[in-house]
């Protein structure tokens, strides 16, 4: 258990210390929800507990992502192949990555839910069935679901990064963190959808993910179908990644 504790620390110092986390992960969420708020602001307090959430999850899924390319310059620079032969085992390695994950996707999630309360007058419940009302309570809830929900996303991250090149990470992982907010409804509400679209997005785990969140600003409990749809997703994505590192120990 130490040696993954002390693997988190060093990979977290490694990931907050990049300027491109800061700015990819952090800024651009949030200054993208405060745009997008003030163009949707004539849609209510509706529209605003949405687009709070959505750009907060997109924060956390591109941050989650990001982890996957840190792996792919591990792989590059030789310090995979030095992992292996530490006293780590595998599966530390692979739970230090993840956790490095679960712990990085935390600013983003923040920063967007702060720039909500002090920025765009965000009112959040304190709890299922509690009205409405400015407690801090209702944030952290939906800050915890989130970060727990990002799990699945950083493990797609892992397995591109343990499959792919650093350069192919790169590309595979923005398109999936473009395409995954697109489709599932972080940039713009899914009511805006086609029919046979909105069908599709329902399917999506960044729909899902974003579902949580919505739920409990709203007052509500997470439906199951949000979250048996997300657990489905982590177990698809939890074994791609699976499959990706055994196949980089056939060549690393």
């Amino acid at each position: 258990m130490r040696n993954v504790l002390d693997y988190l620390r060093l990979e977290v110092r490694r990931t907050l210390r990049d300027p491109g986390f800061v700015l990819g992960g952090v800024a651009i969420p949030m200054l993208m929800y405060l745009l997008f708020t003030h163009i949707g602001e004539q849609g209510g307090g509706a529209w605003r507990i949405a687009s709070m959430v959505g750009m907060a999850a997109y924060g956390a899924v591109g941050s989650a992502l990001n982890t996957g390319g840190g792996v792919a310059e591990d792989r590059a620079t030789g310090w995979l192949r030095q992992l292996r032969v530490t006293p780590m085992t595998p599966r530390q390695v692979v739970v230090g990555r993840t956790l490095t994950g679960s712990v990085t996707v935390l600013p983003a999630i923040v920063a967007v839910l702060a720039a909500g309360g002090l920025a765009g007058g965000v009112r959040l419940t304190a709890g299922v069935g509690v009205p409405p009302g400015r407690s801090p309570w209702g944030r952290a809830a939906v800050a915890l679901l989130l970060w727990l929900g990002s799990v699945p996303f950083t493990l797609l991250g892992l397995g591109n990064g343990y499959r792919l090149t650093p350069q192919a990470t790169g590309v595979a992982n923005m398109l999936c963190n473009l395409g995954l907010a697109v489709l599932g409804g972080l940039w713009f509400p899914v009511a805006l959808f086609p029919g046979w679209l909105r069908s599709l997005a329902a399917y999506t785990p960044t729909h899902r993910f974003a579902e949580l969140g919505v739920a409990v600003a709203d007052g509500r409990a997470p439906a199951w179908g949000a979250v048996a749809v997300l657990g489905l997703w982590l177990a698809v994505f939890g074994s791609y990644a699976v499959l990706s590192y055994r196949r980089t120990g056939r060549t690393v």
